[in-house]
C-alpha cells in the first residue's frame, strides 16, 4: 500500500504532536497510509546513532522509508531560523535518491514549531522546503480555505502547519492540530492522485 512519509524531528515534544496529528489525517484517506519516522540527534562530537532503534517513539528513518514514500511531510523545530541539524544531516545523505530522481513529482508538506512568535517559523518551513525542491517533489501547503489561518495567533501559516510552544513548551492546541490533521488528508490525497498517475 502507499504511504506518505511523516518524517519529523522533535526535541521538547510539539512537533511530534503536529507529526502525530499530520500521520492521523492521512490515515482517513482510504488506499494509502502513513508512516511516522524520525531521525536520531546529532551532536558535534558523534554523527551516528548509539542503536538503530531509539528507545522510544517511531522507528528512525531509512533512505529507502524516504525514496519508496508516495508523500512527504517533513517536520523540524526552528533552529536560528532554520531547520535543525538532526534533519538537516539526514537529508543531506539523499544524494542516491536525488540522482536516481527516486523523489520527483511526489508531493511534500512542513511543518514546524518554535518558542517565540518570531523564532523564524516561516524562514524553517521555506529552509526545509529548498531539498525537497532539488528532489523535484511538488511543494504542498495549507490553503487559506482553512478557517484557522484566519483568526488563529499561535500557529498556522499557508506554508504549512505551525505551532507557537512557548518557552514552556505547551502542546499544540484544537486548532493547529486540525490544521495539522488537515495538512496531513490533503498530502495523503494528493499522493494517491500523483501514484495513480505514475501507473
Amino acid at each position: 500500500m502507499p504511504y506518505l512519509l511523516v518524517l519529523y524531528y522533535s526535541r521538547n515534544g510539539s512537533v511530534a504532536r503536529l507529526a502525530q496529528a499530520i500521520a492521523a489525517g492521512a490515515d482517513e484517506v482510504s488506499g494509502i497510509e502513513s508512516r511516522l519516522r524520525t531521525v536520531p540527534a546529532v551532536r558535534a562530537d558523534h554523527e551516528a546513532p548509539a542503536s538503530d532503534i531509539p528507545d522510544d517513539g517511531p522507528l528512525y528513518c531509512t533512505l529507502d522509508d524516504l525514496a519508496d514514500c508516495a508523500g512527504l511531510a517533513l517536520g523540524s523545530p526552528g533552529r536560528f531560523g532554520n531547520m535543525a541539524a538532526s534533519l538537516k544531516y539526514f537529508l543531506e545523505q539523499s544524494t542516491n535518491e536525488w540522482v536516481s530522481g527516486r523523489l520527483i513529482g511526489k508531493p511534500a508538506g512542513v511543518f514546524t514549531s518554535t518558542s517565540t512568535p518570531h523564532g523564524g517559523q516561516e524562514s524553517t518551513l521555506l529552509s526545509m522546503m529548498v531539498p525537497l525542491l532539488h528532489h523535484g517533489m511538488l511543494i504542498s501547503g495549507v490553503p487559506f480555505s482553512e478557517a484557522t489561518l484566519h483568526n488563529h495567533s499561535a500557529g498556522g501559516t499557508p506554508y504549512g502547519s505551525s505551532w507557537v510552544a512557548g518557552a514552556d513548551h505547551k502542546t499544540p492546541d484544537a486548532e493547529v492540530l486540525r490544521l495539522a490533521r488537515h495538512q496531513g488528508r490533503r498530502l495523503a490525497q494528493l499522493a494517491l492522485r500523483l501514484d495513480d498517475g505514475n501507473r
